[in-house]
């Protein structure tokens, strides 16, 4: 069913009855003007190179042209999934690391920004599941709950920073403890994580957890973004490298072998996000082939909006109103 977004935005659509109504008053006003200044036909002569037809277009163009605006503005939309209804998936725990160490440039614009736009494009990619996200660094936070809600996993992805997570570290572990217990636990199957991180972990808990998550049935996914080179850290506020208690240079790098025994330990598959549109699409064929179970969606997975068409047609009269001069065509 199409609806309007943001149904207040309609009520400007009242602005046009004035607009139409001084429109009226301009053209009587004019009419009485050309009366006002002599002889009918003398200023038919004079003034025989204005169009009429063209003024009034332009004025239409106009008035329509600001009703498409606010029609445009007010979004008018599908949704692609009915409220409530059911359709065939599987639960996705999305584990993204925001320690400090994620702002490192070695991938571009950084490595959290690079992990987020991978969580964008499997979002697009997975409507028709569930999909939970997780933040950690030296603690674990549930920051969004599964959902079908496409739009919400976006909008909180794109708020996860290093900052809301006080205790800095990256502890593998306590994200997976917190993803086990995020998950339904009453099947061992239709349930995925993905986990993605420099890797950078100490915790020797890590292993040993992702062999309960194994137990539970969830098919653990790892990936892997940073350079194996490595780069140094750069500390907030001071333009300057981190260092260690020796006075040495810190220097982050992908701990590749730690995030590929996780995922060789549930089954799963490690990526190292190289390029994010092959690894979302790997991903995707991954879980695609997972057996599946009937999930309720709660609200609307997604819309197709149709602002574009009002807006196009409303750019497309401003043009129009801009070229067509008021005077008439002479013809030689």
């Amino acid at each position: 069913m199409l609806q309007f977004q943001y149904i207040e935005f309609l009520f400007g659509l009242a602005i046009l009855l004035p607009l139409v109504g001084l429109f009226l008053f301009v053209l009587r006003w004019k009419k009485r003007k050309q009366q006002q200044l002599g002889d009918i036909r003398l200023v038919a002569q004079l003034t025989s190179n204005y169009s009429h037809k063209k003024y009034r277009l332009k004025i239409v163009a106009i008035i329509v042209c600001i009703g498409l605006l606010i029609l445009s503005a007010a979004n008018l939309r599908k949704p692609l999934s009915p409220k409530g209804s059911a359709t065939k998936g599987i639960d996705v725990m999305i584990m993204l690391d925001v320690s400090k160490s994620m702002l490192s440039e070695d991938e571009k614009p950084t490595r959290l920004d690079k992990a987020k736009q991978l969580i964008y494009q499997l979002t697009d990619q997975l409507q028709g599941n569930r999909v939970g996200l997780i933040v950690f660094a030296g603690q674990a936070y549930l920051q969004m709950p599964l959902t079908a809600d496409a739009a919400a996993t976006k909008m909180f992805v794109s708020n996860a920073n290093t900052d809301v997570v006080n205790l800095q570290g990256t502890v593998i572990s306590e994200a997976l403890t917190l993803c086990n217990n995020s998950l339904e636990i009453q099947e061992k199957k239709y349930k995925s994580a993905i986990l993605i991180t420099d890797g950078e972990d100490h915790d020797e808990k890590a292993i040993e957890t992702a062999k309960t998550l194994a137990d539970a049935g969830v098919v653990l996914h790892t990936i892997g973004v940073a350079s194996v080179e490595g780069t140094p850290i750069i500390e907030a506020g001071t333009n300057d490298y981190k260092r260690d208690i020796s006075g040495q240079t810190v220097i982050t790098k992908l701990n590749a072998e730690l995030l590929q025994q996780l995922a060789k330990t549930t089954g799963g598959t490690y990526h190292t996000l190289n390029n994010t549109n092959e690894v979302s699409t790997q991903l995707i064929n991954t879980l695609n082939e997972m057996e599946t179970k009937p999930i309720d969606n709660n609200g609307y997975v997604d819309y197709q909006s149709y602002y574009t068409i009002f807006l196009a047609i409303a750019v497309i009269l401003l043009l129009v109103e801009t070229f067509v001069s008021e005077t008439k065509l002479q013809f030689s």
